[in-house]
């Protein structure tokens, strides 16, 4: 990746693919300098899939827990493939073992619904409502073996509202997700960020916070 040519993006979505989407449309609005050079999923029949030419499609059903490591393992294959400078995980609801997130360490980050480290794994809008949370949103972080438990990179907010159900809340935090991964992308593509010992650098020094996208849908810390 040089000044003069776009980071290679991979992307891994198992659903719709609103987060792939931003993304490509960022690109296509010259927004974001890169180039999204494969689009991966555990589900064959993943609408995701249908927003990229076939020549960036790959998909393949797992066969069941047990076959985890070889399904990883070929998936892991075709991202090679790609070539890719940064991998990331928009949607993904399989549960990355740890040697393909270790083969990746440092260049796979994924785009979660919570405000980490509050809310790790599922239904993270019904867990906020639970806990009676004010406010509520997502995190851009690295991937560790452990789950959502990496370094996070930058975060956007929102209150939770009087009334809020987990689809309501669900809605909001999405319309958030979508500039929240493109701004992140913006900043890995450009060189700016990176993942050195559980810690986030921009431009060389240690982030003590994530960074927040406010209403302008920019980056600060």
């Amino acid at each position: 990746m040089t000044a003069s040519s776009p980071a290679r993006i991979a992307v891994l979505a198992s659903g719709r693919g609103s987060n792939l989407q931003a993304l490509l449309d960022a690109i296509a609005a010259g927004r974001l300098q890169a180039r999204v050079v494969g689009v991966f999923s555990d589900r064959p029949g993943a609408p995701a899939l249908a927003r990229v030419a076939p020549r960036l499609r790959w998909a393949q059903a797992p066969a069941g827990s047990a076959d985890r490591a070889a399904f990883e393992q070929a998936m892991a294959a075709a991202i090679d493939a790609a070539a890719p400078d940064w991998i990331v995980c928009a949607g993904y609801m399989r549960i990355l073992g740890d040697a393909f997130v270790r083969r990746y360490a440092g260049r796979l980050v994924n785009i979660h619904p919570s405000l980490l480290p509050r809310h790790r794994g599922l239904r993270t809008h019904a867990q906020a409502l639970a806990a009676g949370d004010s406010e509520h949103g997502a995190s851009v972080h690295f991937v560790v073996p452990e789950l959502d438990a990496g370094a996070v990179i930058a975060q956007a907010a929102v209150p939770v509202l009087p009334g809020d159900t987990p689809e309501s809340l669900a809605g909001r935090v999405l319309e958030r997700e979508h500039p929240l991964l493109v701004a992140c992308l913006q900043w890995l593509a450009a060189g700016r960020l990176a993942e050195r010992g559980g810690q986030v650098l921009l431009d060389g020094q240690c982030l003590f916070s994530p960074l927040r996208l406010d209403c302008r849908d920019s980056l600060h810390s």
